[in-house]
């Protein structure tokens, strides 16, 4: 099978200003009492911005910057990973910046933030498939059903969320009618913090609102059809509410979030559902982790670990996030896994590879 994405054909030697390391003993060991962490940086840059992070089935990462520049992390046949930048986007005299980023069999997309808004589809070439140059666009998240099915989700324009919509492998896209979707609140939005606003299960799919009314948006047919369903996360504020969403099936999922202009809160962040995002209940209130741009379960945990990180470092739950263990004070903004003990991780300055070890 043909395996893009963004990196397979068009990665490069990135060799610049960057520091590359592959499987050295520079990386740091940090401990806690059940888990270990281990962190080795693959690629080191203080001009680098990660936000949009995802992995194939094959195990290769792709990431896309601030700046427009797309590259991609993988692992040889002598088992060293390594990292590079491939290329750069320009449209006209912009430089994208990109926040969200989703892979298919065959392809790779991303979508900049702010107008105009770029959605651009990857594979032998590359190709603009949607603009919308409203002053209000702002997209913050993108994810695939199957290889011809799949969404954005971004700020309000009108009186809801925005949300695109493709049902032929991302070669068109279309924007849904706010008549078609639950009316946004005043102040509600959505944060461009670790392209993890978006979560799905199947047919199922969750996205995650934020600022002064932070809720859950519900559709259970690929985007056809929506409800949605309040939470009790700390919200009310333009940078309150959820920053992330993570499910493990159809009936568990996992938020976080927070203020990110107070880290260190650590009450009503944190919260679970076990109805399929029906109900949610506030974890760990008053303990763990403050504010985190990101939260993903461990596969093949049977729904009960979980890492979450932000720029304040890395916490592990074991319990479905009823107690938390600090494992790092190195911060990230978003976190995807390869398996249930190597992880990719990316923020400002860096990428890095993660082993979790207990």
């Amino acid at each position: 099978m043909k395996k893009i994405v963004l990196i397979i054909t068009l990665i490069i030697v990135y060799a610049s200003s960057c520091s590359l390391r592959k499987n050295n003993n520079n990386g740091h060991d940090f401990h806690s009492k059940n888990k270990t962490v281990s962190i080795e940086t693959l690629i080191q840059d203080s001009t680098l911005n990660v936000r949009a992070l995802e992995i194939d089935d094959n195990g290769v990462g792709s990431f896309a910057l601030s700046n427009g520049k797309i590259g991609g992390v993988s692992k040889n046949n002598n088992g060293n990973y390594s990292a590079g930048l491939s290329f750069q986007i320009k449209h006209d005299t912009v430089l994208p910046n990109f926040r969200a980023l989703a892979l298919t069999e065959s392809s790779g997309f991303v979508i900049s933030i702010g107008a105009p808004t770029l959605l651009y589809k990857v594979s032998d070439s590359l190709k603009l498939v949607y603009q919308e140059n409203h002053k209000k666009a702002f997209y913050d998240s993108m994810d695939f059903w199957n290889d011809k099915e799949g969404i954005a989700i971004g700020d309000p324009t009108e009186d809801c969320m925005s949300i695109i919509i493709t049902r032929d492998g991302g070669d068109t896209w279309e924007k849904l009618s706010c008549n078609d979707l639950p009316k946004a609140k005043e102040g509600e939005a959505a944060f461009a913090a670790s392209d993890t606003n978006i979560a799905i299960i199947g047919d199922h799919t969750w996205v995650a609102t934020g600022g002064r009314a932070s809720r859950i948006l519900y559709s259970p047919d690929k985007g056809k059809t929506w409800d949605v369903y309040n939470t009790p996360i700390f919200q009310g504020k333009e940078t309150t509410g959820i920053y992330s969403i993570d499910f493990y099936d159809e009936n568990n999922g996992f938020a976080i979030g927070g203020d990110y202009t107070k880290p260190n809160d650590t009450l009503n962040n944190k919260i679970r559902t076990n109805d399929g995002g029906k109900t949610w209940q506030v974890v760990a209130n008053g303990k763990g982790p403050g504010y985190r741009s990101c939260v993903q379960y461990i596969p093949n945990s049977d729904g009960k670990e979980l890492v979450v990180i932000g720029f304040k470092g890395i916490d592990y739950s074991n319990n479905a996030g009823e107690s938390w263990q600090h494992l790092s004070d190195e911060g990230f903004y978003t976190i995807r896994f390869v398996n249930d003990t190597v992880a990719y991780a990316a923020g400002k300055g860096r990428i890095s590879k993660l082993t979790f070890r207990e």
